[in-house]
């Protein structure tokens, strides 16, 4: 059992950082592409009308906005169900597992937050308040992954457990408080499709088609006119898929060796095909082994190279298309840049590792085996990372250009030194550890 979950944490891990990867090349792009002679060519781009018809029906928006409202929600589909998997079996399965990243991110969210409104209270900047409490996974967990096993497994296992309540945080402040002129008929239509959802669950509905159809045409559409953001219908759907196996994993093993026993009984035919009867039992087989599986961590399985590989390179690659232009000094000198700088950079720190002390010294919790408070704060540096969250939230907080180009131009680049600085934090450990161990043997 342990095996198995080190080895899903592995997969994870590979795979966030190598997510951070096409993001990293995708903003790259972006840069270039926007600060070069074809710069017009790439706000064109994003700004390509695409329109959805059906019959009469007729959903028309820019490409940026189908990514913002529409691919976003499968991020966030993906974000509830890796959140549901925790809550049911995993690192937030159990107050004692689930006490220390949630305190951690919860300061790593508060803090930030509040040193931003020291800069920007009762501005015109002020709403900007929720960009600097986001962290992002794949960035943080990229940068974790170039450590390899010279960082202990407890401190990815915090650090992804930390993440995914700071992402849920980021959805619950993004429905309250970054959400206006709600049509309450349609976010009713939306709950009644989100009943219909949870009623499939409940009568033992598995099919992943059920779920996404009702999920996209009905509760996204209805959130979408609703005028609360269409990315919390992701989450929200996400918690109505069934999160439990149909078959426990012994009955499944005994049903199995029974199979498997008459397949090789039954008589095979000449040539290529199989007979009736061993497609009879290989179709039973397909039918137990999806019975074994949970729709929630298949979705999450199929969802997982769509979004780290397609749908956050290219929000990436929509978003940081930014035009550098002015004076640099001037514009990172601008309380909105000093909010976010300050926010990632000093209140992630202090607000994770502040939070995360309290709560061992007063025996409210405990560090894993193996992890440091050096470790720890490594990892409360790398979590100033913000990038997909903190940009996401932008678009929604600022409707002037000029306060979303400091933003986003100060998010890179108090990212990038989050997650330089984390880097150093544990390289200088990796080195104390190498100069210490020699003297104990002697």
């Amino acid at each position: 059992m342990i095996t198995r979950l080190n080895n899903s944490l592995n997969n994870l891990v590979k795979n966030q950082s190598a997510s951070g990867i096409a993001i990293f090349l995708a903003v790259l792009v972006a840069m270039i592409w926007a600060n070069s002679p074809f710069g017009e060519v790439y706000q064109n781009f994003i700004h390509t009308e695409i329109s959805l018809l059906v019959g009469e029906f007729a959903l028309s928006e820019s490409l940026l906005l189908w990514v913002n409202d529409g691919l976003m929600a499968i991020f966030f589909l993906q974000v509830g169900l890796e959140l549901k998997r925790e809550i049911i079996g995993g690192k937030l399965s159990s107050p004692k597992k689930a006490i220390l990243p949630i305190g951690a991110a919860i300061g790593g969210m508060v803090v930030p937050a509040a040193i931003y409104l020291i800069f920007n209270f009762n501005a015109a900047t002020e709403h900007g308040w929720g960009i600097p409490m986001a962290t992002d996974i794949a960035f943080a967990i990229g940068v974790l992954s170039f450590f390899g096993d010279r960082v202990p497994i407890g401190l990815k296992v915090f650090l992804v457990a930390l993440a995914i309540v700071d992402d849920l945080g980021a959805v619950l402040i993004i429905a309250i408080f970054y959400t206006s002129g709600i049509s309450y008929i349609d976010l009713l239509h939306g709950v009644l499709f989100l009943l219909v959802l949870v009623g499939g669950n409940y009568i033992g509905v598995r099919k992943a088609w059920f779920y996404a159809l009702i999920g996209i045409g009905g509760v996204w559409l209805a959130f979408f006119f609703s005028g609360v953001h269409p990315t919390i219908a992701g989450i929200l759907t996400a918690f109505t898929i069934p999160g439990k196996v149909k078959i426990k994993e012994e009955d499944y093993l005994k049903n199995l060796q029974k199979l498997h026993l008459q397949f090789l009984e039954a008589t095979p035919i000449k040539g290529n095909f199989i007979s009736e009867k061993q497609l009879s039992i290989l179709e039973e087989i397909k039918q137990k082994s999806d019975d074994a599986e949970t729709p929630l961590q298949k979705i999450e399985h199929h969802l997982a190279p769509i979004v780290g590989f397609f749908i956050l390179p290219l929000f990436a690659l929509v978003n940081t298309g930014i035009h550098i232009h002015g004076n640099l000094v001037e514009i990172l000198s601008h309380p909105i840049s000093l909010g976010i700088g300050f926010g990632l950079l000093v209140g992630k720190f202090t607000g994770i590792l502040g939070v995360s002390w309290l709560l061992v010294k007063f025996k409210l919790a405990e560090l894993q085996e193996g992890i440091s408070w050096r470790h720890l704060s490594g990892v409360a540096m790398i979590a100033g990372i913000g990038f997909t969250m903190s940009l996401f939230i932008t678009e929604l907080a600022f409707q002037k250009e000029e306060y979303t180009f400091i933003a986003k131009l100060s998010i890179l680049f108090a990212s990038v030194l989050a997650g330089v600085i984390g880097a150093i934090i544990l390289c200088l450990y990796g080195r104390t550890e190498s100069t210490t161990k020699p003297a104990m043997n002697n």
